[in-house]
C-alpha cells in the first residue's frame, strides 16, 4: 500500500514542462533599456520595460530555435521595419530593414 501511494504521488508530481524559446526573457538593448520578449498569440512580442518608451510594444516576431522574423519598431522615430532576430547564447542580434537592402543591426544582451 505504501508503495502504491508513493507511486501515485510521483505520478501526480510529474508535470510536462514545455521549454521556453531561446528568445523569451529580458534583454538589455543597445540604448540600455530593458526589453521583455514574451509569447503573445502565435508570436513573441517585444515590449520595452524601462527607459523613456517603457510600456511600448516595439516588435512582434515568429520563429523558433535561434531564428525569428517579424516587425520591429524604432521607438524614437516611431517607424516600423521588417525585422529579424537571431539568438546565440546570451546575445540577441536584432536587425531591421527597409526594402531588405537598408538594414541596421543591434546586439542585445540577456539579463
Amino acid at each position: 500500500m505504501r508503495t502504491l501511494i508513493l507511486a501515485a504521488i510521483l505520478a501526480l508530481g510529474t508535470v510536462t514542462v514545455q521549454a521556453a524559446e531561446p528568445i523569451e526573457g529580458n534583454w538589455k538593448t543597445a540604448s540600455g533599456a530593458t526589453a521583455q520578449i514574451a509569447p503573445c498569440g502565435g508570436s513573441f512580442c517585444v515590449t520595452l520595460k524601462s527607459g523613456k518608451h517603457a510600456g511600448k510594444q516595439i516588435g512582434k516576431m515568429a520563429g523558433s530555435g535561434d531564428s525569428y522574423k517579424g516587425e520591429i519598431t524604432d521607438p524614437d522615430a516611431d517607424k516600423t521595419y521588417s525585422g529579424s532576430g537571431s539568438v546565440s547564447g546570451n546575445s540577441l542580434k536584432m536587425k531591421g530593414c527597409v526594402l531588405a537592402v537598408l538594414c541596421k543591426s543591434q546586439t542585445w544582451t540577456r539579463l
